[in-house]
């Protein structure tokens, strides 16, 4: 049975999921959402509601690392040293909880975007310090690569002008490659959005496995 995998487009956890089936070359069923208008059947498989989900079987894969470490399992990217780790989890804690009350200030009465922008970099400044070279662990990329930049995408469009006037040559060059490379196009690809009271024929991704 093939994998099933809910997603939305724009959402770099699903990003995550996406670049990750994609480089391992797992075939799965493609299950475009709307997350204000979440179909039943996901969450049935998943109440909490976020993308990604995977399901293979009666088995549900609800975290997007997760998701990774399960499509990359018997492919070298799959390695995750500890020092990779820790960057992650700074990317998934403090740059993830700054990036949001930077691109969502609203919803955090009280908060001071630029405030968060200034923390936000912090874990910017860290990244440039690492990239010795095209990708964080040197000239081969690596798990925390693909599980990073997803978000540092979203965090430089918050402002895409001041973005590039600030002084990360390294991450701005990390970030404008991966945008530009045929892997990145090809998991932002759009498609119709999954209706569960309307299937149509099923949607494989990555559409040439």
């Amino acid at each position: 049975m093939t994998p099933v995998l809910y997603s939305f487009r724009r959402c770099p956890y699903a990003m995550r999921a996406r670049l990750a089936i994609t480089l391992s070359q797992t075939r799965v069923e493609l299950r475009e959402i709307i997350l204000r208008d979440k179909p039943a059947a996901m969450l049935t498989a998943s109440p909490k509601g976020t993308v990604p989900v995977l399901m293979i079987g009666d088995e549900v894969i609800e975290e997007s690392l997760d998701v990774m470490k399960w499509a990359l399992a018997d492919h070298p990217l799959g390695a995750l040293s500890g020092e990779d780790a820790e960057l992650i989890a700074l990317n998934d804690g403090p740059f993830k909880s700054a990036l949001d009350r930077t691109k969502y200030a609203t919803r955090f009465p009280g908060t001071d975007p630029n405030a968060e922008r200034e923390k936000a970099c912090t874990f910017i400044a860290t990244l440039e310090a690492r990239l010795s070279g095209p990708w964080l662990g040197g000239h081969t990329a690596s798990l925390a690569d693909y599980a990073i930049l997803p978000f540092i995408r979203q965090f430089a469009n918050t402002d895409a002008t001041w973005f590039a006037e600030q002084p990360y040559p390294c991450v701005q060059k990390w970030l404008g490659d991966f945008l530009a490379s045929p892997l990145f196009q090809s998991i932002m690809n759009k498609y119709e959005r999954w209706d569960e009271l309307n299937p149509s024929e099923p949607v494989y991704f990555p559409s040439n496995p």
